[in-house]
Parts: C-alpha cells; structure tokens; sequence
C-alpha cells in the first residue's frame, strides 16, 4: 500500500470512529475530536472544527485534517480549523510512544459522576469483562481540572495525569481514551461509557453491590501478563476489533 492510500485509509477510520461514537450518543453532536499518528513522523489526523464540519456523526475523512505535534494545519479544505484542545492529542503523542490514537468526547454519563465525586464501582462481571476490566486493573485516571486545554502546558499536565493508563475522566468536562489503533481507543470509550451507564442505573435502583472480591480476582487473573510498552507495544485483543466491525456494520445500517 503506498504511502498515500495508508494515510487515506486511516482518514477513514479516524471518519468511522468519530460516526461511531456519534451514533451511540457518547458525546454532544459536534463536540469532541479522534485523532491518530501518522507512522514514523510528529503529525497527526484529526477530526476538524470550524464551519464546515458537520458534527460527530456525519463525520467524513474529508474532515480529517494534518496537524503537526505543536498543533499548526499543515493540510485540510478550506472551511476546516484544528481543534481548540488539539494538545490533549499532541502532548498523549509526545509522552506515550507506544499509543497511536487518542480520542476526547463528553459522554455526559461519565461527567455525572466527576461532578458529584462518586466512584465508580466493580459491579459488572460478565455482563462486561472488558469494562470491568478498566477499573479493576488500574486503567482509569483521572483529572480534576475542568478547564479547556488550549496550549502544550496544559496537554503535558493532562497527559501527566493519565500516566499509563487507559482513560481518563476529566472533571465536568469529558474523557480522554488512547489506544495502539484507533479501533482500541474507541473500544475503550465506550467500556468507560458502559461502565458508568450501568453504575448510574444501579444506583437509581438502590444501593449497587460490588461482585465478590475472588470474582475479581478471577478476572484479574484473565488479564495479558506482559502490558504494552513502547518496545513491544503488543496488538489489541481480537475483542477489540470484533466490537470494531460490529459497530461498522451498525453504523452502516443506520446510515443507508
């Protein structure tokens, strides 16, 4: 594949990513960004803003644009600007070397429990492993700032912040996610998502009960031993792109 088809096929999935998270509501219509490395080089496509751009949903990879890793337009059609908070992408790049995709979105359901300091809890078992999963092995940050990161001080704070793990709940704002590939970072949005939807209707009902401790550790004990790293990042599980090409095949249902 040439270099030009590459980037024109992660346009794509960046595009795809974005419909997707559009299409299960994970965050305000045109409010929230995906984003991947370009291999090899400190450049990114993004989801654009601006007047042009026509919300989550009916992103298309005309409205990715390149940016560089100090947040300047290096290609994009006219009408199109990169997003205010481009640093919560390009400082992730700078500090994680093995992740090749962040995405940030206000799920309002994850805000909920940032706004009134209630934690997440174990509740889920099989129902979702992989959401579980998030909380029980550490993957979850958090950062208590609620302000817009607009400049690469706040991006380096940020992404101090989320450290090695997976997401991160930002504070009456919304999430940051990452991943090796677009794929997981979607994937781990929406198991944040779910973990927190079903915490919030748990707790509608009563007074939500945790699984038993050796349940937890049953599913600790499922967890890969070898963690990525930036030498030997490893691949998503097959889970990953499963629940990948079941949302695509929804998502293109919806929109014929």
């Amino acid at each position: 594949m040439s270099d030009a088809a590459h980037l024109n096929k992660l346009r794509e999935v960046v595009a795809e990513s974005c419909r997707i998270i559009g299409m299960l509501d994970l965050s305000n219509p045109t409010q929230g960004h995906v984003s991947t490395r370009i291999p090899g080089e400190d450049k990114i496509l993004i989801r654009a803003r601006g007047p042009m751009e026509a919300g989550l949903y009916y992103t298309t990879p005309d409205e990715v644009i390149t940016v560089d890793f100090d947040g300047k337009l290096l290609s994009g059609n006219q009408g199109l600007a990169v997003p205010q908070e481009v640093f919560i992408h390009t400082e992730m790049y700078r500090a994680r070397p093995e992740i090749n995709s962040v995405i940030h979105i206000h799920p309002s359901t994850v805000v909920l429990f940032t706004i009134c300091d209630v934690p997440l809890l174990p509740i889920l078992g099989s129902y979702n492993p992989s959401a579980l999963d998030l909380l029980i092995n550490d993957r979850i940050s958090q950062y208590d700032r609620s302000i817009l990161i607009r400049d690469s001080s706040l991006g380096r704070e940020l992404a101090k912040a989320v450290g090695k793990t997976d997401v991160c709940m930002m504070r009456s704002h919304g999430i940051t996610s990452v991943g090796r590939d677009v794929q997981e970072a979607t994937v781990n949005a929406i198991n944040l998502f779910d973990l927190a939807k079903m915490n919030y209707q748990a707790r509608l009902l009563g007074e939500p009960r945790p699984i038993r401790d050796d349940d937890v550790e049953f599913f600790r004990g499922m967890r890969p031993k070898n963690p990525p790293t930036p030498e030997n990042p490893g691949k998503p599980s097959d889970m990953v792109y499963s629940l990948w090409r079941f949302y695509s095949r929804q998502l293109a249902d919806k929109q014929k």
